[in-house]
């Protein structure tokens, strides 16, 4: 009899779940293809955990869950059993044919749809009732904005996060992790910390441990009715060094001038007229005399922590570096084009336009009792009285 044809071993195979690397080892079954870390692919392997996730968004029969980032499906048939309906967005063609496979045949497959793409690239998420994720660390940030920002945001959602992201999510005033992202996320929603997870519940395992959050958005008459570019814009001054005093973040040279360009384009729009010659020595004398007033007790008061800030700075410009990094495209192109803009030369003469706009900034700082006070300790309250009394002077921040 002739002998069966033998499969060539140099055929180039299209199939997805081959092994990357070739070489000599050996295929098993517990390992199908290699996870890309690159994708921040993570796989929940303790189907305790999974549980523990989908239970913990109290999910209806009537619900649409969208799911980022399935991988192989470990979270994606305990929320099918629960749901109308999952729609898991997965940026990896290998990892959306996995968790097409693992329903295929049975009745979940048909509450299943899987689109294949990067979540935070698309126009806008599908419209759901929850959202829950083992999220990939690249997208933390720019996921949870890109979420608050749907016009209908999900009841609910559980998302799971490096450790030292989720601690910066639950964060309060004077803790350490205390940021912008924390007054930004539990502005527009509530969020609580749920579980811890160790690394050794995933595979492969990551260099970190991990933390389940469940946020909930603020929705109706409950969501604050202000811009969140608005609100971002005066956190972004706030936070900029959040051991110095307000006083100190809102006189620096950059920021002067944004809120100098906004108030002229406020002035315009509103048809106040505004005096845009130059100061004279006696206007800059008046104001300067004002400023050195205030300088002389802020600095005082600044002294006192400057041992503690310089422990804290390099710690707190990682911090927003990274945050910066994750902000989201739709959030992020105003403010680098403000901070771009704000580059000016130094030498420029003052107008007087520059000083009314300085003399507002510090009357609202003065009369707010927020002036000699630090990012690190207001909490949401604060920060709201504030812009709200910059918004009554013509000041705003976007």
């Amino acid at each position: 009899m002739p002998k069966a044809a033998k499969a060539s071993k140099k055929s180039g195979g299209g199939n997805p779940y081959d092994r990357k690397g070739g070489g000599g080892g050996k295929a098993t079954n517990t390992n199908i293809f290699k996870f890309d870390k690159d994708f921040g692919q993570h796989i929940l392997k303790n189907p305790g955990i999974s549980d523990a996730i989908v239970d913990k968004a109290f999910l209806k029969p009537t619900d649409v869950v969208v799911e980022v980032g399935p991988g192989t499906g470990n979270i994606t048939v305990r929320a099918l059993e629960k749901a109308k309906k999952v729609i898991a967005i997965e940026l990896d063609p290998r990892m959306g044919a996995e968790v097409t496979k693992r329903v295929q045949g049975t009745p979940l497959a048909k509450k299943l749809e899987v689109i294949l793409g990067d979540v935070i690239k698309m126009p806008e998420m599908p419209p759901c009732d929850a959202l829950i994720s083992n999220t990939p660390y690249q997208i933390s940030s720019p996921l949870i904005f890109k979420m608050l920002a749907m016009p209908n945001p999900p009841r609910v959602a559980v998302l799971m996060f490096q450790r030292e992201f989720a601690k910066r999510l639950v964060a309060r005033p004077g803790d350490a992790l205390y940021s912008r992202l924390s007054v930004n996320v539990n502005f527009w929603a509530t969020c609580k910390h749920i579980m811890k997870v160790g690394k050794q519940n995933f595979k492969p395992p990551p260099k970190v441990e991990s933390d389940v959050v469940r946020i909930e958005p603020l929705v109706g008459s409950a969501r604050p009715n202000i811009a969140f570019e608005e609100f971002d814009g005066l956190l972004r001054i706030a936070f900029n060094r959040k051991n110095k005093t307000l006083y100190a973040g809102f006189n620096q040279k950059e920021v002067l001038n944004m809120c100098e360009r906004n108030y002229k384009v406020y002035c315009t729009l509103n048809n106040i007229p505004i005096d845009e010659s130059l100061a004279s020595a006696a206007d800059l004398a008046a104001a300067g005399a004002t400023n050195d007033a205030m300088d002389v007790e802020m600095d005082d008061d600044d002294n006192e922590d400057n041992d503690n800030e310089e422990n804290n700075d390099n710690d707190d410009e990682a911090m927003e570096e990274d945050e910066d990094e994750d902000m989201p495209v739709f959030f992020k192109e105003q403010n680098d084009a403000n901070a771009k803009d704000a580059k000016t030369p130094s030498k420029n003469p003052k107008s007087k336009v520059a000083l009314i706009v300085k003399a507002k900034l510090n009357k609202v700082l003065t009369t707010t009792g927020l002036a000699d006070k630090r990012a690190r300790q207001c909490d949401q309250n604060d920060f709201l009285k504030l812009l709200l009394a910059f918004h009554e002077e013509g000041i705003h921040f976007s």
